[in-house]
């Protein structure tokens, strides 16, 4: 039986969410500790634990068929390689910072000055785009001690909370690239492969929109109840079915978890009552 073989980060957080989201799926995946692969026993997957850095290569060769990983690496090692899916986790960005005592005016101040880095041809792509000419250190890990010890003037980095680069004594000043998970695709899969592709993402999505939105169920007075639907974004239209008690209603909606507390506050306002919220699966749309 032909499977598609997906490759994720062997250790660290982007492990732990790669993991997450394909449980999420419904793909039941025999781990054993240390593996260096593993087969699912409900889905033709084989699953590959790479170092990030390595997973553009063996995208690019064709011994992977997909696999989830940072978007910034692509952009650093993989720019020849498509997205499938941007996934909306991990989510982090790659700056460019310098010591906190420095006084920092533009990207202009890089001219001619040494920043350490793991991501030479992202920086250097950045800095040529802004005119601006800089000596690259390239550094593999601990890239924010640079400064310190005197090897660079300043660095660039991938900065999720921005704690580290505080531990450090070093302040964030330009934003080069906004990252995320992403799943990319090798340019060599086939279409047998192509096929399996296809019904993995229709489950991915089914997840990600449940991660979006909540189901939201609420009571509203019959004579308010015009000036609440008005109020709620929802699919196409909310459920609405009468209560026991006469002149009340039950609305049944989705609603944005980007919006969902204003949209609350102003149900509430508007007279709902028993507001009952619901986290949601999987969402088919």
């Amino acid at each position: 039986m032909t499977k598609i073989r997906i490759a994720v980060q062997k250790s660290g957080r982007l492990n732990q969410d790669s993991l997450s989201i394909l449980k999420d799926c419904g793909i039941s995946i025999d781990n054993g500790k240390d593996q260096l692969k593993a087969t699912a026993r409900n889905f033709p997957l084989e699953v590959l634990y790479l170092r990030n850095g390595d997973i553009p290569q063996y995208l690019r060769d064709g011994v992977v068929d997909i696999a989830i990983l940072g978007e910034n690496v692509l952009v650093e090692k993989g720019d020849d390689i498509s997205i499938a899916e941007k996934l909306n986790f991990s989510k982090c960005r790659v700056c460019l910072a310098v010591p906190k005592g420095i006084t920092y005016n533009s990207v202009k101040d890089f001219e001619g000055k040494r920043i350490a880095t793991s991501y030479p041809n992202t920086v250097n792509d950045y800095l040529k785009s802004k005119g601006v000419t800089a000596d690259l250190h390239i550094i593999n890990g601990s890239v924010e001690i640079a400064p310190n010890i005197g090897l660079a003037d300043g660095i660039c980095d991938i900065v999720s909370s921005g704690s580290t680069l505080f531990k450090n004594n070093l302040k964030e000043v330009e934003v080069i690239l906004e990252s995320e998970a992403v799943l990319a695709v090798s340019p060599k899969i086939s279409q047998e492969r192509k096929e399996i592709l296809e019904k993995l993402q229709f489950r991915i999505k089914s997840v990600l929109q449940a991660r979006q939105n909540k189901y939201v169920l609420l009571n509203a007075p019959n004579d308010k109840l015009e000036k609440i639907i008005a109020l709620l974004p929802g699919m196409r239209s909310p459920t609405v079915l009468p209560l026991a008690e006469e002149g009340w209603s039950s609305v049944h909606t989705v609603i944005k978890k980007n919006t969902f507390w204003e949209v609350i506050d102003e149900l509430k306002l508007a007279g709902a009552e028993g507001i009952l919220v619901c986290p949601i699966e999987k969402m088919v749309v």
